[in-house]
């Protein structure tokens, strides 16, 4: 059923919408694809033939850049899944294409498990299919209840924020088993078949769904009042020279970038390949358009509201919060590469009484903990931590909260590059000392990304929300880019020299060198939170 945005669907305000468990199934179906080939891509790779060509001592670090390229795919295509919903098909339309592209990039993971090519497309496809649909699937529910019914929307969305994590929870418990007993075209299978379920229970939905068509172009969106704001004319032009020097880098990043690759230019770094080349002119082109942009935004009223401007100042400030989270994302998303790796050199504590060794006999299927842990951890804060904080009169505010949770993930890897000191120094390390650092990462991450969307969407003018979601995937992105670049760095003989200076073996630097990462971020974020204005935006009912 398609309406538009405005009308009411005749929903009884005492009844869940009809169509909600067919996007919840979905939902739980698409996180266990996801995660069940996620949480075991680096293990596969590490002792696979597709990297037999590489000396062994340096496989890992392949399988870790490649983990870390497919998570900046699957964080940059919502910009494209979004765009595409919002302005040309809608969002069941394009959820459901996506959706096919998704099978099929699973269905290459299990057919080419010896074809570098045919499995590299494979992970292409499910990081353009998955994160097609990441900004979408959320709003759709949201689509589904109006004004008789939207008391019953947060139920829905602690459903599907449950069902995310118990779908996580069961594919990393599980797939590592799958590998290791049946070896890779059945691990990647199964989560091909989950997400072909994914898609025809999604698909059942069809004719119970509220669509809301796509909007016809903003007049007044964050693009077209900052381009107004840099092209206006008026005295000094300081704005848009910053935000053409940001254009031009991008420019040269990515010229150098085709020269080296196909003349051999002999000045270009040589692991500088497409993915950090493409991220770092990404990353140039929002950086200085967003200062230019701000020198100049007051230029942009009369040709636009003043409510149109304020919230592109809103967005801006807000970029700031998310690019000082951008370290957590490279701490948090390491825990599927390199703890994964680090889990594999220790010993697993089968004589322990307490080990679950019927189940758990991979370092990988320590990932579980994380979700476990997530569904634990925020009925905790809610129900027990926050409130006892402010009886000890401390406010944990959105910003505070964020700020501890990127401090928190520094400490779990100042525990982990303990740990590898340990396994360096040559005594045994049992596996269940990586459930402290899993345990306090968790917790770094309910802080920091839990409450971010709550921040975000306070803080974001309603039509700003939209650019927001997409800039906060964004954040992401570029916390795997730190890892290719830090990975990039380790390659360069002055780098390894310095490293061997220290007495500490690389794996033991880096995971320091990260957990310092975290805490200048955390530093950074305190100073900035301190001057932050804080907004309400939430609409009124």
């Amino acid at each position: 059923m398609t309406i538009p945005a405005t009308a009411a669907p005749a929903e009884s305000s005492n009844r869940l919408p009809r169509q909600i468990p067919y996007i919840i199934g979905n939902e739980g179906c698409e996180r266990f694809s996801f995660y069940g080939m996620r949480n075991i891509l680096v293990q596969f790779l590490a002792s696979s033939a597709l990297l037999a060509y590489l000396p062994e001592g340096e496989r890992a670090g392949m399988a870790k850049e490649v983990f870390h390229t497919f998570v900046i795919g699957v964080y940059f295509f919502p910009l494209l899944g979004g765009w595409l919903a919002d302005r040309f098909f809608g969002k069941y339309r394009t959820v459901l294409w996506f959706s096919l592209i998704y099978c099929a990039g699973h269905a290459c993971l299990a057919l080419f498990e010896n074809n570098r090519n045919g499995f590299y497309t494979g992970l292409f496809l499910i990081a353009l299919g998955s994160g097609g649909i990441k900004p979408l699937v959320v709003s759709f529910v949201g689509d589904q209840f109006d004004q008789t019914n939207k008391h019953l929307a947060r139920k829905v969305f602690d459903g599907f924020y449950w069902i995310i994590n118990f779908g996580s929870f069961f594919a990393s418990l599980l797939m590592p088993i799958f590998l290791r007993e049946y070896g890779p075209a059945v691990a990647f299978g199964i989560p091909g078949a989950l997400m072909f379920i994914a898609t025809f229970i999604f698909w059942l939905g069809r004719k119970q769904y509220i669509n809301v068509p796509p909007a016809a172009s903003d007049p007044n969106s964050f693009l077209h009042v900052a381009r107004t704001a840099l092209l206006a004319p008026g005295q000094g032009r300081g704005g848009f020279l910053v935000a053409m020097g940001g254009f031009a880098l991008a420019a040269g990043l990515l010229l150098g970038w085709a020269l080296h690759a196909t003349v051999g230019l002999s000045w270009w770094p040589e692991s500088f390949g497409f993915v950090i080349s493409a991220c770092l002119a990404l990353g140039a082109v929002i950086a200085f358009g967003g200062i230019g942009t701000s020198m100049q935004l007051d230029r942009a009223r009369g040709t636009h509201p003043d409510a149109a401007v304020d919230g592109v100042r809103a967005v801006l400030r807000i970029l700031i919060v998310f690019a000082l989270t951008t370290p957590f994302w490279s701490l948090f998303d390491q825990k599927a590469s390199t703890w994964v790796l680090q889990g594999n050199q220790m010993a697993m504590p089968h004589d322990a009484w307490w080990w679950p060794s019927w189940l758990v006999r991979d370092a990988a299927q320590m990932q579980a903990l994380n979700p476990a842990l997530v569904m634990l951890l925020i009925p905790f804060n809610n129900l027990v931590l926050y409130p006892a904080l402010k009886r000890m009169g401390f406010e944990p505010t959105a910003l505070r909260r964020m700020g501890a949770g990127i401090a928190f993930s520094g400490v779990a890897w100042v525990i982990a590059g303990a740990l590898q000191l340990y396994i360096d120094g040559g005594d045994p390390v049992s596996l269940a000392w990586q459930i402290l650092p899993y345990a306090l990462l968790t917790f770094g991450e309910v802080l920091v990304s839990a409450t971010a969307l709550e921040f975000a969407y306070s803080q974001a003018p309603q039509a700003m929300k939209g650019v927001i979601m997409a800039f906060w995937y964004l954040a992401s992105t570029f916390g795997s880019l730190w890892v290719l670049l830090t990975n990039a760095g380790v390659r360069n003989e002055y780098v390894t020299s310095h490293i061997g200076a220290t007495g500490l073996s690389e794996n033991a630097f880096l995971m320091f060198f990260f957990a310092g990462f975290a805490f200048v971020a955390a530093a950074a974020f305190a100073l900035y939170a301190r001057r932050y204005p804080m907004q309400d935006n939430y609409r009124h009912a």
